[in-house]
C-alpha cells in the first residue's frame, strides 16, 4: 500500500530556502552582464575580451564545482553551502573595484568558485530532504530561482546603477546574500536534527532506506556509465543556458536597439517562460512516475518533451520584431529549465546518497567546460559574422543530441549498487 503524503511541510520550506539562494546566486552572476552595453561603451571593452570573462568564470565555476562536490559530501550542505555563500559574495562585491575585463576577472574568479557550490548544496539538501517521488519537482522549483534571479537583475540594476552609480549595483545585491547566509545557518538542519519536524513527516523522507556511508575513490567514479550520462548531458545543454545568461541583453541591444533601462520587459518574459519550463519539466516526469511509469521512461519522456520546445529558437536571430525573438527565445530557456531539472535528478536517482555530490561535482566541471568552448565559439562569432544565427542554430538541436546520448549511455536507468562502488 502506498504511502500517504504527510501533513507537515517543513521539506518546502527548505526547498523555499534553497529557492531563494538560487535567485540571490543569479542576481549576482548577472549583475555584470546587465551593466555590459553600458560598461563596454564607457570603458572599451571588446567581444572577446567579454568572452575571456565568461570563459575564465566558467573555467573558474568547473573545477570548484567538483571540489565543493567533494567537500559537500563531507561537510554536509549546510556548512557547505555557507562556505559557498561567503566567497561568492566576496567576489562579488570585488567588481567595485575594477573597471577593465581583465580586472574584472579578479573578481569574477571567487565568484565563480563560490557560485560553483550552490547546485551541489542544493541538491545535497534536496537529496537528504525528499524522497525520488518528490526530488524531480523540488528541483524544478528551486531550479526555477535562476529565472527569478534573471527578471530580477534587469529591473533592480539598471535602476540602482542610474541613479547611485554601477558600482552601487554590487554592493547593494551583495548585502542580500548576507541576509540569506543568516537564516540559513537559523533554519537549516538534517531531517533527524530539525526541531519540529512531525514523525509523518520524517517517515515520508526516510520511506526510502537509506545506503550505509562508505567512502568512495573519485577517479573510480568514471567506471559507472551513470556518471558518463550525467557528465555528457551537462557538457552538452549547459553551453546554452551560459550563452543565454551571458549574451541576451547584448542580442537585445545588439539587433533591436534596446537601453539597460528597458531590458526589463523582454528579459521578464523570456524567464517567466523559462520559470514555467522549469517547474513543469519536474512536475511531468513526476506526475509521469506517480502514475505507474519507470524512472527510465518517465524521466526521459520529460527531456524529450522539453526538447522539442527548443528547436524554434534556430529562427531567433531572424525574428521580423522583438517579441517574436522573445518569444523564440523563452521556449527555448524553458526547454532548457525542464530538461536539466530531470538530469539534475540523475545522480540522486541512480547513486548513493554519499556519491551523488562528487557525481554532482563532475558533471558542473563537464558542463563548465563546454560553456567555455560555447564562449569562445560565441565571441569569435559576434567579432567576425556579427550575428547570433549560428549560436541560436546550435542551441536548437542541444537537447535532442544530449537525450539521444544520455539514452545511448543509460538505456534503462539502472542505480549503482553498493557493490559496485567497492569494487
Amino acid at each position: 500500500m502506498e504511502q500517504a503524503k504527510p501533513s507537515g511541510k517543513i521539506r518546502w520550506v527548505v526547498c523555499a530556502l534553497l529557492f531563494a539562494a538560487v535567485v540571490l546566486s543569479y542576481i549576482d552572476r548577472l549583475v555584470l552582464p546587465t551593466l555590459k552595453p553600458d560598461l563596454q561603451a564607457r570603458y572599451g571593452w571588446s567581444e572577446t575580451g567579454y568572452a575571456s570573462l565568461a570563459i575564465w568564470f566558467q573555467a573558474g565555476y568547473g573545477v570548484a564545482y567538483v571540489l565543493f562536490g567533494r567537500v559537500i559530501d563531507r561537510i554536509g550542505a549546510r556548512a557547505g553551502y555557507a562556505l559557498a555563500v561567503g566567497l561568492w559574495t566576496l567576489g562579488h562585491v570585488m567588481h567595485v573595484f575594477f573597471t577593465t575585463t581583465g580586472g574584472m576577472l579578479l573578481a569574477r574568479i571567487p565568484l565563480a568558485i563560490g557560485e560553483a557550490g550552490t547546485f551541489p548544496a542544493a541538491l545535497s539538501a534536496t537529496n537528504e530532504w525528499f524522497p525520488r517521488r518528490e526530488r524531480a519537482l523540488a528541483i524544478g522549483i528551486f531550479n526555477a530561482g535562476s529565472n527569478v534571479g534573471a527578471i530580477v537583475t534587469p529591473l533592480l540594476v539598471p535602476v540602482i546603477a542610474v541613479t547611485l552609480g554601477w558600482r552601487w549595483a554590487f554592493i547593494l545585491t551583495g548585502l542580500l546574500t548576507v541576509v540569506w547566509l543568516a537564516a540559513w545557518l537559523a533554519i537549516y538542519r538534517r531531517p533527524r536534527d530539525k526541531v519540529g519536524l512531525s514523525a509523518e513527516e520524517l517517515a515520508w523522507i526516510e520511506a526510502e532506506p537509506a545506503e550505509p556511508q562508505r567512502s568512495v575513490p573519485w577517479l573510480s567514479l568514471f567506471r559507472h556509465r551513470q556518471t558518463w550520462a550525467y557528465l555528457m548531458g551537462r557538457f552538452l545543454i549547459d553551453p546554452v543556458w551560459w550563452t543565454f545568461l551571458f549574451w541576451l541583453p547584448d542580442f537585445f541591444n545588439r539587433q533591436y536597439h534596446v537601453k539597460m533601462l528597458d531590458f526589463g520587459p523582454p528579459l521578464i518574459a523570456v524567464y517567466l517562460l523559462a520559470d514555467v519550463g522549469s517547474v513543469a519539466g519536474g512536475w511531468l516526469s513526476s506526475r509521469l512516475m506517480g502514475r505507474g511509469w519507470s524512472i527510465n521512461r518517465a524521466r526521459k519522456g520529460a527531456m524529450f518533451c522539453a526538447a522539442l520546445f527548443a528547436l524554434p529558437i534556430a529562427f531567433a536571430a531572424q525574428a521580423p520584431s522583438l517579441w517574436v525573438a522573445v518569444l523564440l527565445i523563452g521556449l527555448a530557456c524553458a526547454a532548457h529549465q525542464g530538461f536539466s531539472a530531470n538530469v539534475y535528478a540523475l545522480p540522486g536517482d541512480l547513486f548513493p546518497r554519499w556519491m551523488a555530490g562528487s557525481v554532482i561535482g563532475i558533471g558542473g566541471l563537464s558542463g563548465a567546460l563546454g560553456g567555455m568552448l560555447m564562449a569562445k565559439y560565441a565571441g569569435m562569432i559576434l567579432e567576425t559574422v556579427g550575428s547570433f544565427q549560428p549560436i541560436f542554430i546550435l542551441a536548437s538541436c542541444a537537447y535532442l543530441v544530449a537525450l539521444f546520448v544520455l539514452h545511448l549511455i543509460v538505456p534503462r536507468y539502472a542505480p549503482v549498487s553498493l557493490s559496485e562502488t567497492t569494487a
